[in-house]
């Protein structure tokens, strides 16, 4: 389908740009000498999971796993495989002789809040993933076998054809991420409480130390009611940028 063939076309060009700043560079990346046949099978796996067979059940389960489990759960795990003693990242690091690397991810205030940002990605990629791999397979085919008639392929194609295509979709998602962003709650107060020293501090998270640590009940509301506007405003500010896609036809006047 077009959606396979547009993000196999986009992944293509990127291999071959890497390769190409790779070999100016001088590094040797026997990997992306190969890279055709890479693309093949991304190809397959695209095709595999968007298809309705229990390959693609298969698949979308998979990317979709973090999506079915609790944010607690998320959090608990990540801050294993963040564990300076113990955990996966530290062990695999060591394995490899980057132990001198190591540290305490969740108590340096300058890799607390990637690490963060790390868990949080990986929990919600697989929804996104889902939603513009949706929006590609929905994609008219006459408009891909049009742009691949007028010459446009690889990125150009993806940039020029494919991306404008998908505005709806990008303006719930950046919309949605937006509020999820804001909103979270669990993930950050499990893994740092909002430390160390405020560097993963939330607006929720300061309202709970506010309101349950503090006893500021008031105080707490009064974050509330802004977080609730804060929510809203950028909301509406988005809602307004993504209110028109440019990709429709203008009404002339008479």
């Amino acid at each position: 389908g077009t959606g396979g063939d547009e993000a196999t076309l986009f992944a293509a060009e990127i291999f071959r740009m890497y390769s190409r700043y790779a070999e100016t560079q001088g590094w040797k990346v026997e990997v992306l000498s190969s890279s055709e046949s890479g693309i093949g099978g991304l190809k397959e796996i695209i095709a595999a999971m968007q298809g309705r067979g229990a390959m693609g059940k298969a698949l979308r389960s998979v990317i979709l796993l973090p999506q079915m489990v609790s944010l607690v759960v998320v959090a608990i795990m990540w801050t294993f495989i963040f564990n300076p003693q113990f955990g996966l990242l530290t062990s695999g690091m060591n394995a490899i002789g980057l132990g001198g690397l190591t540290h305490t991810w969740l108590g340096d205030p300058k890799t607390a809040l990637p690490s963060v940002g790390t868990a949080f990605a990986w929990y919600a990629i697989g929804f996104y993933a889902m939603l513009f791999s949706t929006a590609l397979k929905s994609l008219p085919e006459e408009i891909g076998e049009a742009s691949e008639l007028d010459g446009a392929t690889g990125f150009t194609r993806f940039w020029h054809v494919t991306w404008p295509m998908m505005w709806s979709v990008k303006r719930i998602a950046t919309v949605h991420l937006t509020i999820t962003v804001i909103n979270i709650f669990s993930l950050v107060y499990l893994m740092t409480q909002g430390g160390p020293d405020r560097s993963t501090e939330m607006l929720l998270t300061y309202l709970y130390e506010a309101a349950f640590k503090n006893g500021q009940f008031g105080y707490a509301t009064a974050i509330a009611i802004a977080n609730f506007a804060i929510v809203m405003a950028l909301s509406l500010i988005l809602l307004a940028i993504f209110r028109k896609d440019p990709q429709e036809p203008r009404k002339v006047m008479p």
